[in-house]
Formats: structure tokens, sequence, C-alpha cells
């Protein structure tokens, strides 16, 4: 079967993967990891495929439908996001019309928290794949190649019924949400995780194969870069955080150490360009003992000479760090999210202020950098604790950090609280960005409106990053370590044309 994988035209550079799908004001943008992790699944079951990358190549709808009139599709997979979900329906519209015949099916984590809402969008979708897809995708593409395939229906059954053969066909397909012949939409039952994770063949292969890689640019990473997961899965409960909760569970699901290894050797020697490897793991360091055993196997093998750096809970002891370091670990990114113990307690964090003070000191001591994500507008949040949270990371001095409102996502605990609570202020998703497409915020609590939460987060990054004392370790760093002055110098030009102007133009949400 010839199937489009597509990351959908939305807005220059939107990164739809991201954990909080936005354009960003440092330039960021992601991968469209999991499709293309989902495109090798596809490709080993021997499909034909096309992935096109649509905000990272600036191409429009029109664009696409040129690229792909030649490939002539007979299936299309369309990632989502929630802001950007009018419009990735739009584009699968769109298809269907030049298309008449294609197949339409959309994959993320909007449409797995909301899989009959998304279809009632538009009669031209024809299915969603919910939760953690890529073996779904290819149930799917083997049930339809069947139907296709098999002789015409003939005759009527008995009970008078329009004969639906399509539509038995996928009612076998877990994790699937489709429209039948009738039009009616149905849910088959979800789909298990994926236990064997070495069974999916290297994203970077997909990459290798399909996308120009100098376009992806993390703020806080070296570029160009390359971006894997070593596992799925979270063990920890968070409000929050909607990967987990929605696509890939609480149970840290593992590659083996020999092929994480295998696919540095693999980036080391196909991207010989490639500064810096992203892992994109949840929480890589949730097992600490593997963290040790990967680190050890780098070194024994060379994999350690491309840096890397990871997603990383603030409570990994000195000792682990000092051997990651020596692995060829650059930097940490850590979810801080807060600098008031009650806020973090309500979140379910699992973390003390004493002890993220103490990791940022140990992680500085082992020679790694830090980049600390720090979300307001949580649960108990007031204008004492926001205050708070801008000292505590003034006081832990990162290398990098971003300041964002809460964006309480459809399948998350956070979304059940203040959807209850009514303080979710718009539940039109294309209010979920400014106009510019930046992080913005749809929640309001009696105490701080979602215009606060934004303009504290640019009073905040002002305060954080024009302090002589950062601005001066910078310009150190840059000569001292000349490796760190592009991933600075590249992140400033686009970050500073937005740090003092507001990210919030309209006058309010409707």
């Amino acid at each position: 079967m010839k199937i489009l994988a597509l990351n959908p035209p939305f807005l220059p550079k939107y990164s739809r993967e991201s954990r909080s799908p936005a354009v960003t004001k440092s330039g960021t943008l992601y991968y469209p990891m999991w499709l293309c992790y989902a495109v090798g699944y596809l490709e080993k079951a021997g499909h034909e495929i096309q992935l096109i990358d649509a905000p990272a190549s600036g191409m429009s709808t029109d664009d696409v439908i040129r690229a792909v009139r030649e490939f002539e599709p007979d299936m299309a997979v369309l990632d989502t996001s929630t802001p950007s979900i009018y419009g990735d329906v739009a584009v699968g519209e769109e298809l269907r019309r030049v298309f008449p015949d294609i197949y339409i099916v959309l994959v993320g984590v909007h449409v797995s928290a909301l899989p009959a809402e998304t279809l009632a969008l538009s009669p031209r979708i024809d299915a969603v794949a919910f939760g953690e897809y890529d073996e779904t995708l290819v149930e799917l593409a083997a049930a339809l190649t069947a139907v296709n395939a098999g002789p015409p229906a003939v005759g009527a059954p008995a009970d008078g019924e329009r004969l639906d053969p399509k539509g038995e066909a996928l009612s076998a397909v877990r994790g699937l949400a489709y429209r039948d012949g009738s039009g009616q939409v149905r849910r088959n039952e979800a789909r298990q995780h994926i236990e064997n994770l070495d069974d999916i063949p290297f994203v970077s292969e997909v990459y290798h194969r399909f996308l120009d890689i100098t376009p992806y640019f993390y703020g806080h990473s070296r570029h160009p870069l390359v971006v894997i997961v070593t596992g799925r899965g979270c063990p920890f409960h968070c409000t929050y955080c909607v990967l987990p909760q929605v696509m890939q569970g609480h149970r840290y699901r593992k590659r083996s150490t020999e092929s994480i290894v295998q696919e540095f050797l693999y980036i080391r020697d196909n991207f010989p360009g490639v500064k810096e490897i992203m892992i994109e793991d949840d929480t890589l360091t949730a097992d600490r003992k593997r963290c040790r055993e990967l680190s050890e196997a780098l070194i024994a093998t060379g994999g350690h000479r491309i840096p890397w750096s990871a997603n990383s809970r603030a409570d990994v002891d000195y000792e682990t760090m000092c051997l990651m370091r020596k692995a060829g670990c650059r930097l940490f990114c850590v979810g801080f999210e807060s600098g008031d113990q009650t806020v973090l307690d309500n979140i379910k964090k699992s973390i003390t202020l004493e002890r993220i003070t103490a990791f940022t000191r140990d992680a500085r001591r082992a020679g790694i950098l830090v980049h600390g994500c720090f979300m307001v507008g949580n649960r108990g949040e007031t204008a004492e604790t926001l205050e708070a949270t801008l000292r505590f990371a003034k006081e832990l001095n990162p290398d990098t950090a971003q300041f964002y409102p809460i964006m309480v996502y459809p399948g998350t605990s956070d979304y059940g609280y203040f959807s209850e609570k009514g303080w979710i202020v718009s539940k039109d998703f294309r209010q979920w960005l400014t106009e510019d497409g930046l992080h913005s915020s749809v929640v309001s609590n009696p105490d701080l409106r979602y215009e606060e939460l934004v303009a504290f987060c640019d009073r905040a990054r002002r305060g954080f990053y024009l302090r002589p004392t950062y601005m001066f370790a910078k310009l150190k760093q840059m000569v001292t370590n000349p490796g760190e002055a592009k991933r600075i110098i590249k992140a400033a030009l686009t970050f500073f044309r937005y740090l003092l102007q507001p990210s919030i133009k309209r006058k309010d949400i409707q």
C-alpha cells in the first residue's frame, strides 16, 4: 500500500510533537518523531511511504498536494495537536477532495484523547488511531489492503442491512476509532503497548531517508542534532503531562542497551555533521541503574564521542551524573515547574525544593548543563507563588530556562480538574496559542487570569536572561567553550526578537 505520512502545514516552525505544541521564542523546532517511528514500522511491514514534514520545509497545503500527486497515496496518516486540530482536519479534507479514494487517518495526543469528537468535525476524516499507534497503523493498512484486494460483495445480508466489508475488517483493529459504512463512529478496544521496542526500526534511519535535519533545532542543544528515544512511558504521575496519560502509559518500557548503542553508532557513521543526540524519553533517569549501564556501554564502544542530552528528574545522584558525563552527557532538560513546595505537591511532582537545589548543584559539579522548565498557573498558584518561582529560578541559575503558562490538554488529570472548576476560559482550540502561535494559556483561576500568567512568563524571561551576571556568564561560555557558541547565538537571535514585546496582542479570548 502507498501511504502518505504527513506532519501537516500550520504555522512556520510549529512543533506539533512538542509536549506543549507551539511556535517557540527560541526557534526550537521538534522532529515529527513519533510519526517517523510509525513510518519505520510501516516500511518494515512492506508498505511504500512518502513522508513530508510541512512546518519544517515551509510547505503549504497546495505544496503538499503537488508533492504527492505522482505518488497517489492509498492512505494518509496525519499528525495532529490540540491547537492545530481544526487546521489538521482541513488538510485532511483537502486531501480527500483531490484524492477521492484516499483513506484519511489522524494520529497524536489530541485525537487519542478525543477520537469521537475529532471524527465529528468532518465526515471526510475516516479514522483516528488512538494511543500508541505504530501497530494500529500496520493492522489498519493490512485490513484495507485485504478489503481492496477482495472480490466485490454480492447480494445483501439476511436482515436487509447494507454490506460493509470494510467496516467488518476494521472492527478487529485495536486502537482504532472509525466511520463505518453507515457513517456511524465506532471505537474499537484499546491496544496494548508495544513490549519489544527493539522491534521498531531506528528512527534515525527514517530521518536519514526522508528528512533534511538542518531545520530541527532545540534552544538548549548543539546544532544540528538528532532526536531519539530509548524507552516509552513514564513511571511518574504529574497531573499535567499528556504523553504518559494519553499515549504511552506509566510503565517505563525500555530498549536494550545494545540497541541504543547501535543507534548511536549509526548516527555517528551516517550523520557526520551532527553535534548532539537528544534522548527524548519522558524521563531517561527514571532508571539510574540502566543509565549507568548505558554510560558504560557507550564508553566501551566509542558511542560517547557525540555529546548527548536527556530529559531528567531532579533526583539523580552525583556518582551517576559523573559516569553519564564521562559517557558524553552534556545537558539535562528538567521540569522544575515551581518554586513553591505546595504547588509541587498539588501537581504530584514528588520532589522537594531542597532536592532540586542539591541536584542542580551536583550537576554543575559533574560538568552537566541544566535546562530548567518552569510552568505557571498550576493548582494552587497565586501571585506570591509566581514570584517565588522566579526567585527560585534565579537561585538555581540553570544554563537556560523557559517559563510558560499551563496548558491543560484533553486526556490529562489537569484537564478534568480545571474543566470541573470551570476555569478553562475557552474550548475553542484555535485560541490556545497567541496570534503569533506562541504559548498562551486558556486557564484562569479566581486569583490569576490567563493574561496575567502569560504576562508573568514574559517578565520572568526578561528577569532571568537580562541579568548582567547571566549575560556575562554566557559571553564567557562562548569564549571558553566555542562548541556552545553556535547554539547560544542561534537561539539568541530568535529569542531576543520576542523578549521585549508582550506575547498576547489580542484583547481577550471569546
